[in-house]
């Protein structure tokens, strides 16, 4: 398999706790060559570097920084990622990994500069983008993913695989939650989480919305979503809670909460879960899934646990670091399996064309990539972006009010607030 060199754009959270380890251990699986993390400033690379847990369980790796981790900390370099990008050879593999209103500038970047790419969900805020991001990547035969990893859960596989052959008949109703910490309004979200950029319901509803897409295969084509307005600890206005009703194509009806508000003391560092009912001939179905307590559970010695708090409920499948026949630690759970089959796809369609002349090359990646598109495994823009119009339906409804909006699919894929009743009545 060709291995390529990897680019990471963004440095913060997820970037720590999830894709930098995963792309260290694929290079140690010979996936990915050289490895670079490019962020707004310093900072965060030099606590990447730091981070102890890291260089225990990957000895000896490293990453190369964008910018130095020399540059003074208070010095910001917006447009540093334009320069890592042409550094790159083509076609070599970039994760975009920055906050969600800079999805689409990072990624078309990326594609102008001949690059696969990996994106942290959502792809982008409006569908319109997820449609030129989908046209420019077929065009120039890249790939482009979007990481919801809870695809790559098994229990998701397999509820999308029983779903396919009649065990859950039809799904009729359902609720899904996810709560993030609170701390997460002290981190850099407060500089960006704003009213008027996104809410909860975009930033993490959007798994489950996608994950119910992935089992059933139907579409939402109206929603509601309110919102619980707040301040972060700099002052900035966010919605700090929401909650969404999904109306989908065969009348079904899903509920979503979302927050920034798990109380950091409480066991686990979240609470997530999903509940559908379905309904088939003379009997109803049941399919649930608790994303918090995967049944172990810890009481760790000491004031904090390495969960955050003394008892924990702890999730081995998303993401954990364990030990391997390799030197180190690897990382195990379908977060990671998540990035792996995305960056190995990349490989493949690499390896594929290795050395065949430039336009035999772009037509086999054309077809490969149909293929990925058909499958429906990874989610791509062609075939996941039934999201961008429920996250623009979202948007379009919490900032006024929790009015309804219908989602337009078909030929002309489009979002517009539902007409009231009581529209042009006199008086």
């Amino acid at each position: 398999m060709k291995r390529l060199d990897t680019l990471i754009i963004g440095g913060g959270m997820i970037t720590n706790d999830l894709l930098l380890p995963s792309v260290y251990h694929l290079q140690r699986l010979g996936r990915v060559g050289r490895i670079g993390v490019c962020a707004l400033s310093s900072a965060p690379l030099r606590a990447l570097r730091d981070n102890a847990e890291l260089a225990e369980a990957f000895p000896g790796q490293q990453f190369d920084p964008w910018p130095a981790f020399d540059e003074p900390a208070e010095r910001r370099n917006p447009d540093l990622f334009r320069e890592a990008l042409r550094a790159l050879a083509p076609r070599q593999a970039v994760i975009v990994a920055v906050p969600d209103p800079l999805h689409y500038e990072v990624v078309m970047a990326a594609l102008q500069s001949d690059q696969h790419v990996l994106c942290v969900k959502p792809l982008v805020l409006r569908y319109e983008q997820a449609v030129e991001i989908e046209r420019a990547a077929r065009q120039r035969g890249l790939f482009v993913g979007v990481e919801y990893h809870k695809r790559f859960d098994r229990r998701a596989l397999l509820a999308r695989r029983q779903y396919a052959q009649g065990y859950f008949g039809e799904f009729v109703l359902g609720e899904a939650k996810l709560i993030e910490p609170y701390y997460y309004r002290h981190s850099n979200f407060q500089n960006w989480f704003t009213c008027d950029q996104t809410d909860p319901f975009v930033y993490v509803g959007c798994h489950y919305v996608d994950l119910v897409y992935f089992i059933t295969g139907l579409k939402p084509v109206a929603l509601s979503v309110s919102g619980v307005r707040g301040r972060f600890p700099n002052g900035r206005e966010g919605f700090l809670w929401s909650n969404a009703r999904l109306r989908y194509e065969n009348g079904a009806l899903l509920s979503v909460t979302d927050g920034l508000g798990y109380p950091d003391a409480a066991a686990g560092s979240n609470d997530q879960g999903l509940l559908l009912y379905g309904e088939g001939r003379g009997a109803c179905s049941l399919l649930e899934h608790d994303d918090q307590d995967r049944g172990v559970r810890y009481s760790y010695v000491g004031t904090v646990g390495c969960g955050g708090s003394v008892y924990n409920y702890v999730s081995p499948d998303f993401y954990r670091l364990v030990p391997w026949e390799g030197p180190g630690a690897k990382p195990v759970g379908y977060g990671y399996d998540s990035v792996a089959a995305n960056i190995e796809t990349m490989c493949r369609l690499e390896h594929e064309t290795d050395g065949l002349p430039a336009a035999e090359a772009l037509a086999l990646r054309r077809e490969r990539l149909a293929e990925v598109d058909r499958q429906g495994l990874l989610a791509t823009p062609a075939n996941s972006s039934v999201n961008e119009l429920v996250i623009e339906a979202a948007r379009l409804s919490i900032l006024n009010d929790g009015a309804w909006a219908e989602i337009r699919h078909g030929a002309r894929p489009g979002v517009a607030l539902r007409a009231r009743p009581d529209a042009g009545a006199v008086g």
